[in-house]
């Protein structure tokens, strides 16, 4: 009798706490880490328009320190993924650079500035089809009108574009961080496990009795 009484004291301890209460603490909780979640990803968003912004403006340090900001932030904070960056100011600004040194380099050739005239062709018909430098379709236009000066295989140096994999960025978030966001959905696991088990505890323990005092 005392086995009864010891599992109908434990049943009634677990319905002291309604099912309706722990589901609305779990939909706060669940408001509360959805909040969090988002403004850690507008954060991180925040920080990627810096890094664009700072490529835009040619400043190499700023861009530098902008990606080891969004890096550092997106290392301790859970939903930051920035996906793939790519500074694209930066690629065409060296990629300009390294044509200009390629084109100076060239003004002892016996045909001329090789570089210039094969421009001087390329230009008007990338003009023409929105193309720009170092777009592989106007170096392929250059790389064959310098084709049509033997000299030019001679000559030392010549425009080798960077490789574009350097101007490549992305950082991974991890998957459960100690800040709002993580201790909130940490609490959602929490009271979404307390449901689970309050389910199990109660078929257990209704399944006991109704098994071994059919009286009940």
């Amino acid at each position: 009798m005392s086995q009864k009484q010891t599992i109908r004291s434990g049943i009634r301890q677990i319905k002291r706490v309604h099912t309706w209460q722990l589901v609305v603490v779990l939909i706060l909780c669940g408001f509360l880490a959805a909040t969090f979640l988002r403004l850690n990803n507008i954060g991180m968003i925040e920080r990627r328009e810096a890094v664009l912004t700072a490529d835009e403006s040619g400043d190499s340090e700023q861009i530098r320190s902008r990606l080891y900001d969004l890096q550092r932030y997106v290392s301790s904070h859970m939903n930051t993924d920035p996906g793939r960056i790519a500074l694209t100011g930066q690629y065409e600004r060296d990629s300009e650079r390294i044509k200009q040194v390629a084109e100076q380099a060239n003004t002892s050739n016996p045909n001329g500035n090789v570089y210039a005239r094969a421009a001087e062709v390329c230009d008007p018909i990338a003009q023409a089809n929105g193309w720009r430098w170092p777009d592989t379709r106007y170096t392929q236009c250059i790389d064959n009108e310098l084709q049509k000066f033997p000299e030019a295989a001679e000559v030392a140096y010549r425009a080798e574009l960077p490789d574009t994999n350097m101007y490549y960025h992305t950082y991974q978030s991890p998957r459960w961080s100690p800040d709002f966001a993580g201790f909130s959905v940490l609490a959602c696991v929490v009271v979404a496990l307390v449901i689970v088990l309050r389910f199990i505890s109660l078929a257990v323990l209704t399944l006991l009795l109704r098994m071994r005092y059919k009286s009940l």
